[in-house]
């Protein structure tokens, strides 16, 4: 029979985990060892990309009189933070991976393709960075269109960051032999990363 009246309301299972969430604390922050060199350099390197980027919008929109030489440089600096970056991508194993064949792969096919994968990634850094190195060479005689700098100096950082990912390709692997798995055969007991 029905009153009209609405039902009393059943206890909120949606509220309890918000209970506890806000019960935790955060959690504390990584400790400064978990950061490489490269982390620090393209850290460096970024906050100079904001500064000279703050700088061009502030003179183009405020004083209304550009500084010709902040786009350039702005250009410089974050080709120099991608290929630092890089490194970081590379260590942390965060460099985006076909996981697709890993989930139906047995643990000895998967481990055999990501050691190839490995191999394989160790000489594509290599060889990159031993090309970084002729064209830096080459470049030396040329120089940047507003600054009178070498044109080199931003491919020295490249080559810089290519042998970066080259070295911490290396480790990687070392590190995946040693376990006996890596991020790619773990897709099959812990799923895609999405």
């Amino acid at each position: 029979m029905t009153t009209g009246q609405p039902k009393p309301a059943a206890p909120n299972a949606a509220a309890a985990p918000i209970a506890e969430l806000s019960e935790l604390e955060d959690p504390p922050p990584p400790p400064l060892s978990s950061y490489g060199v490269e982390d620090w350099v393209a850290l460096v390197l970024f906050w100079g990309l904001a500064v000279v980027v703050f700088l061009q919008f502030f003179t183009r929109y405020v004083l209304n009189d550009s500084l010709a030489w902040t786009e350039e440089i702005a250009r410089y600096l974050l080709i120099m933070v991608a290929f630092i970056g890089g490194g970081m991508a590379v260590r942390r194993m965060s460099h985006i991976h076909v996981e697709f064949f890993y989930v139906y792969l047995g643990h000895r096919v998967a481990l055999a393709l990501s050691t190839l994968v490995d191999v394989l990634r160790i000489v594509f850094f290599a060889y990159a960075t031993y090309l970084g190195w002729q064209v830096t060479q080459l470049m030396q005689t040329q120089n940047m269109v507003v600054i009178e700098w070498p044109i080199s100096i931003v491919y020295g950082a490249a080559c810089l960051g290519l042998a970066i990912m080259t070295v911490r390709s290396v480790q990687v692997a070392v590190w995946n032999w040693r376990a006996g798995e890596s991020v790619l055969t773990r897709t099959a007991t812990e799923g895609r990363h999405q």
